[in-house]
């Protein structure tokens, strides 16, 4: 390899895109994320292709839509012998380095039974070393430093719990029990610096990724303060969740899977009053410029060792999250705030575009052939998502999707869930895609269920016009571009492999139509 080509994948675990670019982004004090946009290309149009955070990761990961990977659900085994972005950088040489997690379910077929791999469903990917473990049920780094520091957690699930600065009651915006300095975003953000400094003049590859503003919803101080809750704005929704319920009957139990209360510890009876909203927002606010400030400490790194201008940076987020908004919470939904994610990328020599933002339409499948395409490495056939290599330099192909495509599995194989019991649906049949083009949005679900369709033109996500006459044609045609897009897309691992009496034989799925050599001319 010639020039140093570092890559530096940070995934922000439940950020919404709007506190990035949107509505609630003019709350937030993001300084050290405003600082990389405006020397980065943002995307505005960024979708996950499917929730949550085990489905969600192993699509961005191995850049196959969750139809293809099937790893669906939490705790669904994603097969051993699907590419990923570890196992292909290793190609070019680069150990993938793991600052986090990957929440990746392992293939029972090449374990042993009593492996403890299978014994945790966030195991690190195949590929991946892992450098610091921070899976959320484990984080046992973590709690060894907090033991360390003389905090009592022999209930490790307290140490998520409010506690009152006075000793009396705790309110659901008090700082956790941990000070800022021993949080896990600060704890990560040690390692890893404390890792990288005899990284510097070889290619490196880290894939640092933060937890929060992951529920349980909690923030060191002054974190949890930081946001004045009169000042947050409350929730886009309708008047009472009843109405929201009336849109269709995917929302009842939906409303009712993810409450309020389960975003906190401590609160099991917390009420959806505006009063409890606003506060939780506003430590879901904190939490974000608390990732923030280190985010800052990272580029200040790579700029005070000189490799800021060699490496290319990539911040995104797995999914979003709801906070309210239609009167939902979590990701566990079809809501534009549960799939709409950030994403800023940095590509070193692209300094021309420095403060560039895109608009066509993009998802997390396309960043790990984003990765493979700069430091030159070929793009396996099964990935489904495309280099936007093109797009970070003004050039968007010909044939660049006009929509987004994102999917949700609402069963539980073990144990029927509330969409099972209440629609009547079965582990095969609970699932749904959603195609989003910029006018409409259509859901349409493998079970014998009436789809919905919202007309952003209109009333947007408060109404669904799937029923009415008017929107009949405009319904056919999605149903059919959604169609065509499963059909172009079902699984390309070998479909495009010829056996013939010369030997093996292999077409490229996308033919190239951008000159890429790690480094923009």
């Amino acid at each position: 390899m010639g020039n140093t080509n570092n890559v530096l994948f940070i995934v922000i675990d439940q950020l919404r895109a709007d506190c990035v670019v949107g509505e609630l982004a003019e709350h937030l004090h993001l300084p050290n994320l405003r600082a990389l946009m405006a020397d980065a290309v943002t995307f505005q149009r960024h979708f996950s292709v499917v929730n949550p955070c085990g489905p969600s990761r192993a699509s961005l990961l191995t850049g196959q839509y969750s139809m293809n990977h099937r790893s669906v659900r939490n705790g669904t085994p994603l097969r051993h012998d699907v590419p990923n972005i570890a196992i292909e950088m290793r190609k070019s040489g680069y150990v993938p380095m793991l600052f986090g997690y990957t929440d990746t379910s392992q293939d029972p077929r090449v374990f042993h039974a009593d492996d403890p791999a299978l014994y945790n469903d966030e195991y690190p990917m195949t590929g991946f070393q892992e450098v610091v473990e921070m899976q959320f049920e484990m984080s046992y780094p973590w709690r060894s430093h907090l033991i360390n520091e003389g905090y009592e957690i022999s209930n490790f699930a307290s140490i998520h719990q409010p506690v009152s600065p006075t000793g009396g009651m705790p309110k659901v915006n008090d700082p956790a029990r941990y000070r800022a300095e021993d949080s896990d975003t600060a704890f990560l953000t040690d390692r890893f610096l404390a890792m990288m400094p005899a990284h510097k003049g070889q290619d490196w590859f880290a894939h640092l990724t933060y937890i929060r503003p992951h529920p349980p919803l909690v923030a060191p101080a002054p974190f949890n303060t930081m946001y004045d809750p009169d000042k947050i704005p409350l929730p886009t929704r309708l008047p009472d969740p009843e109405a929201e319920i009336a849109n269709h009957p995917f929302f009842g139990p939906t409303l009712a899977n993810n409450t309020v209360a389960q975003h906190v510890v401590g609160f099991p009876d917390l009420e959806p009053t505006d009063e409890n909203i606003r506060a939780l927002r506003s430590v879901y606010f904190g939490l974000v410029t608390e990732v923030d400030l280190h985010i800052g400490r990272v580029i200040k790194f790579l700029m005070d060792t000189g490799q800021y201008d060699d490496t290319l940076i990539i911040v995104t987020s797995d999914h979003g999250e709801m906070l309210g908004d239609r009167h939902s919470w979590g990701k566990f939904t079809v809501h534009n705030a549960a799939y709409h994610t950030p994403l800023v990328i940095r590509q070193p020599g692209n300094e021309a575009r420095a403060g560039a933002v895109v608009m066509e339409p993009v998802e997390t499948i396309d960043i790990t052939p984003t990765i493979l395409d700069w430091a030159g490495q070929k793009i396996p056939n099964s990935m489904d998502g495309r280099s936007l290599l093109p797009l970070l330099c003004g050039e968007v192909p010909d044939d660049w999707r006009t929509y987004s495509f994102s999917e949700f599995d609402f069963a539980d194989p073990e144990a029927p869930t509330l969409w099972e019991n209440e629609l009547g649906t079965g582990p095969s049949d609970s699932s749904l895609a959603i195609l989003r083009e910029t006018r409409f949005t259509l859901v349409e679900f493998a079970a014998d269920l009436s789809p919905i369709m919202y007309d952003h033109e209109k009333r947007g996500e408060q109404e669904n016009v799937a029923d009415r006459p008017e929107y009949q044609n405009d319904l056919n045609r999605l149903s059919r571009l959604m169609l065509r897009h499963r059909m172009k897309n079902m699984d390309h691992t070998l479909s495009l492999d010829t056996i013939t009496k010369g030997g093996p034989r292999q077409q490229r799925r996308h033919k190239k139509t951008f000159r890429s050599n790690g480094k923009v001319a």
